[in-house]
């Protein structure tokens, strides 16, 4: 079983970051510990779009966005896949340039040292070419970008389901075990 760290980016996005933590807690059985960090921004932008303050309902770690104590700040704490959902293109350029100046950026400079998996869900658009480049230098780097497009074939009824198409498939690149639909079949 893995850890896995969460890191709530500023961006728009917000019903990506519940939909997360929601299929997390459904498959609690298959990960050791999950760690979350949220930005101010993330927190505001929860309230804004979801209307609520429901990421403190949440049974896992929460860790301040500062607290370099934090276990994922080092890669002695063995945490193998991180998360960044939503991601902003200021938080993907600071981790594509190493500015490690608070945990998230540490977590995933940790993450990317260790040859861990690290999946950035950005949901801005469109691109700049310097978005473009830091998205390569990340990947170049083992990371994984997965954007916030969302998938129609399985007929999504409400947002929740619209999210979950990225969101599953997030979930399958992290290497967890996850119903959902499957392109041809039942």
């Amino acid at each position: 079983m893995t850890k896995i760290v969460v890191a709530i980016g500023g961006s728009s996005g917000s019903i990506y970051a519940k939909v997360l933590l929601d299929r997390l807690t459904k498959i609690k059985d298959q990960v050791a510990a999950v760690g979350i960090v949220m930005s101010d921004n993330a927190k505001y932008n929860w309230e804004l779009e979801l209307g609520n303050k429901s990421y403190e309902d949440y049974d896992f770690d929460f860790y301040a966005k500062n607290d370099f104590m934090a276990p994922f700040a080092s890669g002695s704490a063995q945490y193998g896949v991180m998360i960044v959902c939503p991601c902003s293109m200021g938080l993907l350029a600071r981790i594509a340039t190493g500015v490690s100046n608070d945990l998230p950026t540490r977590a995933a400079d940790v993450i990317l040292k260790e040859r861990r998996r690290l999946i950035l869900i950005p949901r801005d658009t469109p691109y700049s070419l310097i978005h473009l480049n830091n998205m390569k230098t990340i990947t170049e780097a083992g990371g994984i970008i997965c954007p916030a497009s969302p998938s129609f074939y399985s007929h999504p009824k409400n947002f929740e389901e619209l999210a979950a198409t990225v969101i599953d498939r997030v979930l399958d690149l992290a290497g967890l075990k996850i119903d959902t639909f499957r392109w041809s079949e039942d």
